[in-house]
């Protein structure tokens, strides 16, 4: 069964980083057979993937979202399940050239972390813990692509600024349709945000005997929320929109990056069992 999960882990990744090159060659060619087999070989690495994580649940014995590795490979499947919704929602394939290198990277990046399958430490077990990381991988899967997305309507602005969209440009989609991608994953990502420090702190009560000790993860997962509700708060009352609003929302997902991968490396906490 190990040897399956590196397999189809491996299948993944090789049909991310081909679908990224059809994408691109779909947008650059101008040529929709190229974004049509994108599509394909997005929904084979989708399945791929999805076919490593049931692998790594029957190796361990339950979810995989006891370390860095399998929780990466659950939020990389939650970020392609959104584009694949994204896509058929819009009926345009442009956005898998932003969509599917930054899940490639983040592939790999998870993939570095890859260790053997083992079973949960007693302070793991727990559902709120389960309902914690599914919340997790909603709320981040979403914020990935709201990232992509804005990514590529500041792409779309700058040539439309510099008078010089051509043929490239016209295979994007028009700036209000990007904004209100971005606008709709953020906004669906809010509420799993906050659902997703309620179950952790719910959590933390039962592992540790308190809801709440400022530990470094807690304290950015915090911070996190706070930047996407200033986004919220700065779209409602101040009418934010435009580059102002991309350019928070990539501000946000550095943010979540951090609270990720920077608060597991660098800083020590009770969280510390993200990296074994």
């Amino acid at each position: 069964m190990e040897q399956w999960e590196t397999s189809f882990l491996i299948g993944s990744f090789f049909c991310y980083f081909l679908a990224s090159c059809l994408y691109c060659a779909h947008l650059v060619l101008v040529n929709e057979s190229f974004g049509k087999l994108g599509k394909i070989v997005t929904i084979v690495g989708f399945a791929s993937n999805t076919l490593a994580l049931i692998a790594r649940t029957i190796l361990a014995g339950h979810a995989p979202f006891a370390n860095m590795y399998e929780f990466g490979s659950s939020f990389v499947w939650g970020l392609i399940l959104f584009y694949l919704y994204i896509e058929y929602r819009y009926k345009t394939r442009s956005i898998g050239v932003f969509v599917l290198p930054v899940a490639f990277v983040l592939s790999v990046i998870f993939a570095a972390f890859f260790q053997e399958a083992k079973p949960l430490m007693p302070a793991l077990k727990s559902n709120w813990l389960l309902a914690h990381v599914i919340t997790a991988v909603v709320a981040y899967g979403a914020l990935a692509l709201s990232f992509a997305v804005a990514l590529m309507y500041l792409w779309k602005d700058s040539m439309i600024n510099s008078k010089r969209v051509g043929a490239l440009g016209q295979m994007l989609p028009a700036l209000p349709v990007l904004d209100q991608i971005v606008n709709r994953a953020i906004t669906f990502a809010m509420p799993f945000l906050t659902l997703l420090i309620i179950t952790g702190a719910v959590w933390a009560e039962y592992a540790w005997g308190a809801y709440w000790r400022w530990d470094p993860k807690e304290t950015w997962a915090l911070i996190t929320w706070l930047v996407y509700a200033i986004y919220l708060h700065g779209r409602v009352v101040y009418g934010w929109q435009g580059s102002k609003a991309m350019k928070w929302a990539i501000f946000g997902f550095l943010v979540v990056l951090f609270t990720f991968f920077g608060v597991n490396l660098l800083l020590p906490g009770l969280h510390s069992y993200a990296t074994l």
